[in-house]
């Protein structure tokens, strides 16, 4: 059996918390939960990042197109690309990252 952790919910950006589900060298999937009207501040980084809407509504920006997101949606952004979103209802993200944030750890 897998050894099992725990990761604590911490306050990502206003409104948001974030909280690590599960990980290894090469994969992490960790869940973002926001606010009304929060946002995901725009950012890159190296690793390529699949999202999927658990709940809520968000406007997501990634390099210069912009797109709404509700439940049930899932898109890929690619290793690099700019990108963050705003809440438009309350709502949870699940977020898997390849290779592992070990900025998150």
């Amino acid at each position: 059996m897998p050894h099992l952790r725990t990761f604590p919910a911490i306050e990502a950006d206003p409104g948001v918390t974030r909280q690590v589900l599960s990980d290894s060298p090469e994969l992490m999937v960790v869940s973002f939960d926001f606010e009304d009207g929060a946002e995901g501040k725009l950012h890159s980084h190296p690793h390529v990042q699949s999202t999927y809407v658990e709940r809520g509504r968000f406007r997501f920006h990634i390099g210069g197109d912009s797109f709404e997101v509700g439940p049930g949606d899932s898109f890929v952004i690619p290793s690099g690309a700019v990108h963050g979103c705003a809440c438009l209802a309350p709502g949870r993200l699940i977020d898997t990252f390849t290779p592992r944030r070990d900025d998150f750890l």
